[in-house]
C-alpha cells in the first residue's frame, strides 16, 4: 500500500461533501443516522464521515433506488463482516434481489398494460376529433 491508498483509507468527509457528491440533502443523511444507517463522527457539531460511511451511503441509495426499504438495505448492509467470506450476506442480497426483480418485472408488466390502453385510448380521441394531430 503506497501513501496515496492510505490518505484514501484515512479520508474523512463533512456532511456537505456527501450531500453534494451524492446529490442528497442534509437532512436526508441525518435521517439516515437517526435510522442507524450512517454512523458518522462527531468534531463538536459537525459531523466527519469515513470512507465506509461514504461505502454505506452508496448502497443505501442503491438500495433506495432499486425498491429495497431502509430496513432491508440496513439488515444487508450489517450482514457484512469485513473478516469474512459474507456468504449470508451474499446469500441475503440474491434472495431479496431476486425478489425485487419478480416485483420490478410485474410493475412494467401493468406499465407497459396502461401505456397500450393509454395509447389506445388517445388514437380514438384523435379519430374522433378528426385525425387532428
Amino acid at each position: 500500500m503506497n501513501d496515496k491508498d492510505a490518505e484514501n483509507d484515512d479520508a474523512i468527509f463533512r456532511i456537505g461533501d456527501l450531500a453534494k457528491e451524492f446529490d442528497v440533502s442534509l437532512r436526508t443523511l441525518r435521517f439516515y443516522e437517526d435510522k442507524g444507517l450512517l454512523r458518522p463522527d462527531r468534531d463538536g457539531v459537525t459531523r466527519l464521515y469515513s470512507k465506509r460511511d461514504r461505502a454505506r451511503l452508496k448502497l443505501i441509495l442503491l438500495g433506495k433506488r432499486l425498491g429495497f426499504t431502509l430496513a432491508e438495505v440496513k439488515r444487508m448492509i450489517e450482514l457484512y463482516d469485513p473478516h469474512g467470506k459474507n456468504e449470508t450476506q451474499l446469500k441475503v442480497a440474491l434472495e431479496k434481489g431476486e425478489a425485487q426483480m419478480r416485483v420490478l418485472e410485474e410493475q412494467r408488466a401493468h406499465i407497459e398494460t396502461a401505456i397500450g390502453e393509454l395509447q389506445r385510448t388517445i388514437d380514438i380521441v384523435r379519430d374522433m376529433l378528426g385525425g387532428k394531430r
